[in-house]
C-alpha cells in the first residue's frame, strides 16, 4: 500500500498585479517564491481569464535578460508570442507550451500575439519559474515549443476503480513533464520534475495519484475547487488556491468539489542549493549575480546560437534529467527594471 500525503500548507489566492500592459496575473507563492521549502520551482504568476479588446499596440513585456533558470509559459486561452537574443521566435496557442532554458544568458519579449491583439479575446495562461542546479546554470540557452497535440493525455482512474460501481469518470492527466503511471512527458529536464495540467470531470470524484517520494509536489486549483488530502483530513483548496504536500509518501488523494476542476500539478527532487535571486537572475551567490548583471550590461549575454529541443538533449549523460525549464511570463514589474537594486 501506497502511503499517503497529507497537505502541509495551504497558499490563499493572491491579489493580482499587472505585469507590463497585456499579463494581469496572481502571484501564486506569494513570499514563498524563490525559497527552498518549493525547490526546484521558484515562482509561479497565473493570468485568470481576461477580456482584451481589439488593438493595433504591443500588449506585453518587451525585452529583458535572465540567467541561471528556466521558464515555462502555458496558453490556456489567447495565443502568446515569444522572441529571444538567440533566434527562437513563436507563438503559442490553447494548450501549447513555451519551455525556455535561460543558462548562462538570453534576452527575451513575451507579447500577446499580433492576431490575437488584432481581433481581441480571452486570454488565460502561466508562467512558472524553474531552478536550474548549479551545475547546469551555465548551459547554453534552449528551446523547447510543445504543442498540445504533442502532450500525452492518460485517463485517471477513480480512487476505488477496482469496485464495479467506481468506474472511470472521463478524468484525465496531461502529462507535460515527467511521468504518469508509465507515460513520459515531452519536456526535457535539467533534474527531476514533474508537471502535470489535471481535469477531474466528475463532482465528488475521488482520485489517488502516485508521486516520486521525497519530490515537493504543489498543486494549484486553477478552476473549480478541490478537497486534497486523506480521507478525513481534507483540506478545501478554492480557486487560484495552492496546497503544499508533505515530502513523505508516495501518493496523494484529490476529490473534485466541481465538475470539470482543472488543477496544475507542480512536482520536483529539491536541489538542496542556496538560492540568489535578483531581478532578472538566479543564481547560488551575490558574486554570481554581480557577474550576471555586469555580462548583461557588457552585451556579452544573450549572443550565441541557441539549443534545439534536440541539441539540449545531447549535452546531458542519459543518466541524467534534461527534461525541465521554467517560467513566469512575468513576475513583478521590477524584474524587468534592468538594473542593480540598490
Amino acid at each position: 500500500m501506497q502511503e499517503m500525503r497529507s497537505v502541509s500548507r495551504i497558499l490563499p489566492p493572491a491579489p493580482p498585479h499587472w505585469v507590463g500592459d497585456g499579463f494581469h496575473v496572481h502571484p501564486v507563492f506569494h513570499n514563498l517564491a524563490f525559497k527552498e521549502a518549493l525547490s526546484p520551482w521558484l515562482m509561479f504568476d497565473y493570468a485568470t481569464p481576461k477580456e482584451f479588446s481589439p488593438t493595433r499596440k504591443r500588449r506585453g513585456v518587451g525585452q529583458h535578460p535572465h540567467r541561471g533558470f528556466e521558464t515555462i509559459t502555458i496558453a490556456f486561452q489567447g495565443e502568446v508570442e515569444h522572441a529571444d537574443s538567440v533566434g527562437n521566435r513563436d507563438v503559442i496557442g490553447p494548450g501549447d507550451v513555451q519551455w525556455m532554458t535561460a543558462g548562462r544568458g538570453i534576452i527575451h519579449e513575451e507579447y500577446h500575439s499580433a492576431a490575437f491583439a488584432k481581433q481581441g479575446g480571452t486570454l488565460e495562461m502561466t508562467q512558472l519559474w524553474l531552478n536550474l542546479p548549479r551545475k547546469r546554470k551555465m548551459e547554453p540557452p534552449g528551446y523547447q515549443p510543445i504543442l498540445a497535440k504533442d502532450i500525452p493525455i492518460v485517463p485517471l482512474a477513480p480512487a476505488n476503480a477496482t469496485m464495479p460501481a467506481c468506474p472511470a469518470d472521463g478524468s484525465f492527466v496531461k502529462v507535460i513533464a515527467g511521468e504518469y503511471n508509465g507515460v513520459q512527458g515531452p519536456a526535457r529536464t535539467f533534474s527531476p520534475v514533474e508537471l502535470w495540467d489535471i481535469t477531474l470531470k466528475r463532482k465528488g470524484g475521488s482520485h489517488e495519484l502516485t508521486v516520486p517520494g521525497g519530490h515537493n509536489v504543489i498543486v494549484f486549483v486553477r478552476r473549480g475547487s478541490a478537497l486534497v488530502g486523506p480521507a478525513g483530513a481534507e483540506r478545501v483548496i478554492e480557486p487560484q488556491g495552492v496546497a503544499l504536500m508533505e515530502r513523505e509518501g508516495t501518493s496523494f488523494r484529490v476529490v473534485a468539489g466541481e465538475e470539470d476542476t482543472q488543477l496544475l500539478l507542480l512536482g520536483g527532487q529539491p536541489l538542496n542549493e542556496p538560492i540568489a535571486h535578483q531581478g532578472p537572475f538566479v543564481m547560488n551567490t551575490a558574486r554570481e549575480l554581480d557577474q550576471a548583471w555586469d555580462d548583461f550590461h557588457s552585451k556579452r549575454m544573450g549572443k550565441e546560437a541557441a539549443h534545439s529541443a534536440s541539441g539540449a538533449s545531447s549535452t546531458c549523460s542519459s543518466h541524467e534529467h534534461v527534461n525541465g525549464n521554467q517560467g513566469v511570463v512575468a513576475a513583478t514589474v521590477d524584474l524587468y527594471c534592468l538594473r542593480r537594486s540598490p
